[in-house]
């Protein structure tokens, strides 16, 4: 089956119009219109998750974050991520990317994160795309917890659930009740001031920059930053997702997921 084919059904769940503008998605690398049967599914495109590619003899790899987000000023290949690209187009991969739009998409990234913590009745925190059955999207997430509980007990069922090593509380009171939870995968800190506006109680997002967390307190909303890593429960959930397809089933596709641990962080 053609790539160009895989990727055409891929964005009637997530079409490219939900990206947040500039945002480097599509395609990476390689070429649309080359056959494949095998795919692996990845959240960061890293050099040792190209090597499991090559092992397990992909032709594609669908990731989360996109391998360019950066462009290269050049291609001195004893740069460890220039000589990702050439092992790449070396072994004729072709390299995808969904990001702001998976982030964007119902029943994508932002509603399997609010799933595994365990919001309920959720709706957008962010206004979005709105396509032509008028129809709006939105990144994030804001539901209600199935029974109110402590900032520090959540912070601990986030940890648990996400199996992470550690976490980080924004908070002026680990013992304030909460109940409303606003969540948005990946680096959400700019937006809190939405998370606010709509009512959270606490906020869940990565990568939150210490002014902003400073900012946060000031205005009297506890955030919770579980990582950025824990976008990847879109590996399962996207080979889940492709699994399910019958062109996928119909061409004999094999839809392989990363094992590949590309959380930069390790706590001590």
């Amino acid at each position: 089956m053609k790539i160009r084919t895989f990727i055409n059904e891929f964005e009637k769940f997530a079409p490219k119009e939900l990206a947040d503008p500039g945002d480097p998605i599509g395609l990476q690398i390689g070429d649309l219109n080359a056959e494949f049967s095998k795919v692996l599914v990845t959240l960061d495109v890293r050099p040792e998750v190209v090597t499991e590619a090559i092992e397990q003899h992909c032709d594609l790899i669908f990731a989360h974050h996109p391998a360019m987000f950066r462009s290269a000023h050049n291609l001195d290949l004893p740069v460890p991520q220039n000589k990702m690209y050439a092992e790449i187009l070396k072994h004729n991969i072709t390299v995808y990317a969904a990001h702001s739009n998976l982030d964007a998409a119902d029943n994508g990234m932002n509603d399997w994160l609010a799933e595994k913590i365990g919001l309920q009745h959720t709706e957008r925190l962010l206004d979005g795309y709105v396509d032509q059955n008028h129809h709006q999207f939105g990144m994030g997430r804001i539901g209600l917890l199935d029974q109110a509980m402590s900032v520090l007990t959540f912070a601990r069922l986030i940890k648990q659930r996400f199996e992470l090593q550690g976490l980080r509380i924004i908070t002026q009171d680990p013992q304030q009740e909460i109940s409303r939870v606003a969540v948005l995968g990946g680096d959400g800190g700019k937006y809190f001031k939405q998370a606010l506006k709509k009512g959270a109680d606490v906020y869940v997002t990565g990568d939150v920059y210490y002014h902003t967390g400073h900012d946060m307190l000031a205005a009297g909303l506890t955030a919770i930053d579980p990582g950025h890593n824990v976008e990847k429960i879109c590996i399962p959930k996207l080979a889940t997702l492709f699994r399910s397809w019958q062109l996928t089933t119909d061409n004999q596709i094999q839809v392989f997921e990363s094992q590949v641990d590309t959380n930069p962080f390790t706590f001590i």
